[in-house]
């Protein structure tokens, strides 16, 4: 079966003469149906990579090498149009804050429909049918009434479902999750991940899913891929990375992980050895490149 995303060396810097890179030779496949991981530090080129598949890189930032395969052709050197249709359609994104990402200004309900009117061509009617049936996937509970609310009306567990369900719209081959929930409760972020989970089983999306939680990984990931400074130090199915991390930088993180069934356990820090460690891996990788 081939793959959904294919990363291939992908590499992306801050321009200007002396430009620094934020992304080092980055290589990832997600396969129909699968959920792949991104783990690592703030900063350590996560969501990074989410944007640079979706062409939304901020404006200093930009592409140095490498490809970005997706249905075969690379997102990379498809014409601007092409791009647009191929996100709407195909690909879609599941924000980290959704009171921003939702419209302040329009109800929830023409949020929706907008979104399957333009993007699948559905008439009004059915697409606001359409819509009362997705808030009903994502167990809404009363979704007449949330298609007439506006944004701020609701909760931030609700919005997130919202946004969920307008992922899962238009029935895309892709997902991108970028912390979808850091902004939630523990309450309310455990029921957000069985509702992407049980999405994304019924739907057969790949998904690629950022965080910096490894508990949230064992819950919903197959696989899982560490970041360290834009460099993929480790990649391997998730139970084998949390029962047997090869590289010592996934060690760490683990072992700082607070653990639930201990709660008077101190926290671990990640060790100053380790960390020179992994940044003279990152700067063996910089030493590679030739611009």
């Amino acid at each position: 079966m081939s793959a959904t995303l294919t990363i291939e060396n992908l590499s992306v810097a801050l321009g200007g003469r002396r430009h620094e890179r934020l992304l080092r030779s980055v290589d990832l496949t997600v396969a129909p149906g699968e959920v792949l991981g991104l783990v690592g530090e703030s900063g350590a080129g996560k969501s990074m990579i989410g944007k640079a598949v979706f062409g939304i890189l901020p404006p200093a930032a930009r592409v140095i090498e490498g490809r970005i395969l997706f249905a075969g052709r690379d997102l990379l050197t498809l014409p601007r149009r092409t791009l647009r249709e191929t996100r709407g359609r195909h690909m879609a994104l599941i924000p980290q804050d959704p009171l921003t990402a939702l419209n302040p200004s329009r109800r929830i309900g023409g949020q929706l429909t907008d979104r399957l009117t333009k993007i699948l061509g559905e008439p009004k009617k059915a697409a606001e049918t359409r819509a009362l049936t997705l808030l009903e996937e994502v167990q809404i509970r009363d979704p007449d009434r949330v298609m007439r609310a506006y944004p701020h009306e609701l909760s931030g567990g609700m919005r997130q479902r919202v946004l969920i369900a307008e992922a899962f719209a238009a029935e895309p081959d892709l997902i991108v999750a970028d912390e979808p929930t850091t902004a939630l409760d523990v309450t309310v972020q455990r029921r957000i991940l069985g509702l992407i989970a049980h999405m994304q089983t019924r739907h057969g999306a790949a998904l690629l899913f950022v965080t910096h939680d490894l508990g949230v990984v064992a819950k919903i990931c197959q696989r899982v891929s560490v970041l360290y400074a834009g460099l993929v130090v480790e990649e391997a199915a998730t139970a084998d990375l949390i029962a047997n991390p090869r590289s010592a930088y996934a060690r760490a993180l683990l072992a700082a992980t607070p653990r639930y069934d201990r709660p008077d356990q101190a926290l671990i820090p990640v060790a100053p050895d380790i960390i020179a460690a992994v940044r003279a891996e990152v700067a063996a990788a910089d030493a590679r490149y030739r611009p």
